[in-house]
């Protein structure tokens, strides 16, 4: 099936970034770890960089189905939050998205880095803010000043701080699922104290 196909070229190229670096990671070298021919490759990608906007989408995929599931989980806007916050934390820090920075880190061009940006935080942005919006217009935050992607921006820098580039600096250790989910759970606390509703007479 091409999905296990897709799954163990994903595989190789992750294994190949993490032993050898972007630079030597190349569509032959990735071919040959995966044993898959090259006509497949650039039929499939196309070349390199859509190579790594297919592993970056299946990177995010796991946020996206989580999104996708929120109407008919029963979940209230604060706990909507919390369980994608979450998920998104855990794929941020995971070792895949360490490969894939360090990867658009080390490529001159910046193909990479552009590609990392549009199929990762734009390619979410939109979704997380429709979220946010149910918290405000269910009454869970208070803001006047603020709008959804105001608060989505300062959610995000709450949840994610610099713990992500230190991960791919190497600066911090993988974090534990608990862990994960205290800074989720603290992100929306402190959200929440920042911007209580106010208390009815």
């Amino acid at each position: 099936m091409r999905e296990d196909r897709e799954e163990a070229i994903a595989t190789a190229a992750y294994r190949l970034l993490e032993q050898q670096g972007f630079a030597a990671t190349t569509m032959q070298a990735i071919a040959r770890e995966a044993r898959a021919s090259m006509e497949t490759f650039y039929r499939w990608y196309g070349d390199r960089t859509g190579l790594f906007r297919a592993l970056i989408a299946r990177n995010t995929a796991e946020v996206a189905s989580v999104l996708d599931g929120l109407s008919d989980a029963g979940l209230s806007p604060a706990d909507q939050l919390d369980r994608v916050g979450t998920t998104l934390l855990t794929m941020l820090l995971g070792e895949r998205a360490v490969a894939l920075n360090r990867a658009a880190a080390a490529d001159p061009t910046g193909a990479l880095g552009a590609a990392l940006a549009q199929g990762g935080r734009e390619a979410l942005l939109p979704r997380l803010e429709t979220m946010m919006q149910r918290a405000l217009d269910a009454g869970h935050f208070s803001a006047p000043d603020a709008d959804a992607r105001a608060l989505t921006d300062l959610w995000l820098t709450l949840l994610i701080s610099d713990f992500q580039i230190r991960r791919v600096t190497g600066a911090l250790p993988a974090l534990p699922p608990e862990a994960i989910a205290r800074r989720s759970a603290t992100a929306l606390v402190t959200l929440s104290r920042l911007y209580a509703p106010a208390c009815s007479a």
